[in-house]
């Protein structure tokens, strides 16, 4: 059963990270509304996701349509695509995955090598490589499809 409530109340907050960084790299004014915006669609269409797919495969999902949305609003408010797209997935990176797999090393080097301890690191580490990476390609592939080139490339 989809907890609607939750995953739209989750979404609405994840609109803060995203806002968040794009202060951080001084993104204009007239554009925060929109990372904002993109911060809370991405995490809601992964939420969502999440009850049919896996983790990677709804964050590429995720990832991929805000990159769409991101070359046709950079293209309306004739902005840079990343303005609006690098913000708008930072509350999807994989933080608890990288944090879990950082201290089962750390508990590896303090106490040695055990299965559980290795096994821990492997699968959190896969876990946050392979979120990274559906990140990144649903960034690159709409802007790569969509993106016209004004000159040859030589």
């Amino acid at each position: 059963m989809i907890q609607w409530s939750n995953i739209l109340f989750d979404a609405l907050w994840a609109a803060l990270p995203a806002a968040g960084f794009a202060m951080i790299f001084n993104v204009p004014r007239s554009a925060l509304p929109f990372c904002a915006i993109g911060g809370t669609l991405t995490y809601g269409i992964r939420e969502l996701l999440l009850n049919f797919y896996s983790i990677e495969l709804s964050t590429f999902i995720a990832s991929t349509t805000i990159g769409i949305i991101g070359v046709f609003w950079s293209r309306k408010y004739i902005m840079p695509r990343p303005v609006y797209t690098v913000a708008s997935i930072i509350p999807m990176i994989p933080g608890t995955y990288a944090y879990e797999m950082m201290i089962s090393l750390i508990a590896m080097n303090n106490n040695g090598v055990t299965d559980m301890l290795l096994q821990n690191f492997i699968q959190n580490g896969l876990h946050a490589i392979s979120i990274l990476f559906a990140i990144a390609f649903g960034l690159v592939l709409p802007s790569l499809y969509y993106t016209k080139r004004q000159q040859p490339i030589l």
